[in-house]
Formats: structure tokens, sequence, C-alpha cells
């Protein structure tokens, strides 16, 4: 007969070792040891990085050396914030032989136009820069405005880069925020998707571009509050992604 003291403490042993497992399965992710996406470098070569402040000083030749292509650099948030380290993020990269592109981290609260004075202001007009992105994600679960709204801010500021730039903007989202601000969009632009837990999802509207697989990277050559790195993907040959930094809108379109 089977103890009853034995079988619990059995089970309580059982479910400690179950609890340790995950709190360090989830330590290893957080850190970038542990990684859910490995993206074929067969089918997806070119790769990339996005960054901030929160990498801190960078060394962009070491990051260069390290089978990366291309670098999204952050600029600015909403109608006031300029990123402390872009200016020399976006000098450093470029001299490192990066292609390097500039996003802007969408704001709910500020007017579309303002949040494009702020961006405009920053960033520079470069020919052989990537096309500016617009960064679209929650930073709150709460009071979300309404998808009608938030569509019409993007298509305000989305014009604004375009004519800018002269590129079709990218829009960097998770599905979730694609599915409800997205969904029925009237203007064009390009999908960066993120999904760090399995491929991108099939049948999205516009297909994908560029695809965040792990929010966790981890590389040399920076040092900053942030301990990880953004790893991203395109999706295309080298060939192909020379020809889409290099794309220009026509007047046609």
């Amino acid at each position: 007969m089977t103890n009853p003291k034995r079988k619990l403490k059995i089970t309580l042993i059982a479910w400690a070792i179950l609890i340790a497992l995950g709190i360090v399965l989830a330590l290893l992710f957080q850190n970038g040891v542990l990684w859910f996406n490995m993206p074929s470098k067969r089918k997806y070569p070119v790769r990339g990085v996005d960054a901030s402040h929160y990498q801190g000083q960078i060394n962009w030749n070491t990051i260069a050396q390290q089978d990366i292509t291309f670098a999204f650099l952050k600029a600015t948030e909403g109608s006031g914030t300029v990123d402390d380290c872009f200016q020399e993020n976006w000098k450093n990269a470029r001299a490192a032989g990066l292609y390097v592109g500039a996003y802007h981290f969408f704001s709910f609260d500020s007017s579309a136009s303002t949040q494009a004075d702020n961006f405009c202001g920053t960033v520079p007009v470069e020919e052989d820069a990537l096309p500016p992105v617009i960064d679209l994600e929650y930073y709150r679960r709460e009071n979300l405005p309404d998808a009608n709204a938030v569509r019409e801010s993007l298509r305000v500021l989305v014009t604004r880069l375009r004519n800018t730039y002269g590129k079709t903007p990218i829009i960097y989202t998770t599905n979730a925020c694609r599915e409800k601000y997205l969904k029925d969009a009237d203007f064009t632009y390009t999908l960066w998707i993120r999904s760090i837990f399995d491929s991108p999802p099939d049948g999205l509207t516009p297909e994908w571009t560029f695809w965040q697989y792990n929010p966790h990277g981890v590389l040399d050559g920076y040092h900053g509050e942030e301990s990880c790195i953004d790893l991203n993907v395109y999706r295309g040959s080298m060939e192909e992604f020379r020809a889409f930094a290099k794309k220009r809108i026509t007047d046609d379109e």
C-alpha cells in the first residue's frame, strides 16, 4: 500500500522541479540564451538588428562582422522625443557599411502631423537609406483608441513620410495590433511583423517583408542598459534586398 505522506512528498518534489525548470527556461529566454525561433540562414540570408539608446554605446563595425546586413535605429517617439543615441548610431552604422533605416515609435496620444514633424526634423533624407519605419505596438492595455482614429492618424503619417523620403514606409507591428488597426487600412505600406514563438502567420495582407524573430538576441559590440538586441530577417535574397533598398516611389505609384 502506498504511503500517503511519501506520495505527497514525491508530488511536491515533482512540482518544485517543474517550477524550477520553468524559471530557468524563462531566464535563459530573457537573457538571449534560449531562442524559440531559429530562421534558416539558407532561406533567410539577410539578417539585421534594430536598436536604440537601450543598447548604449554600439560598435557598429563589430555588429557588422556578425553576419548583420541592416540596422533600423530608433529616431523619435510621439511628438517631442528624440532618441539620445540616434545621430551617433546613424552616422556610425552607415560608416560601418550597413544598410540603415530609422524608426518612429507611434503614440496614440499625439497628433499625426506633429509626430511627422518630429521624425522629419530628426531623420535626414538620404537616398541610400532604408525606408522610414513606424513602430505600431501596444504600450498600454487599457483605454485603447478607436481603430478608425488610429488608421486615420497612420494614413496621415504614412503619407507624410512617403512624400518626404520618396519610399513606401514600413510599419512594424505585432499580429494582434495589425488585426486591430491595419486590417482595413486604405494606404500602402511594407509590413515588418514581430513573431517570436513561431513563424509569421500565412495569408497576411500585405505579406511580411521583415520579421523580428528574437527580441532577446545577444551579439558582441554594445554596452548599455539592455543586454539584448532585437534580431530580424528580410524575406528574400541579398539581390532582392539590394533592389528593395534602392527602390523609390515613382510618379505613377
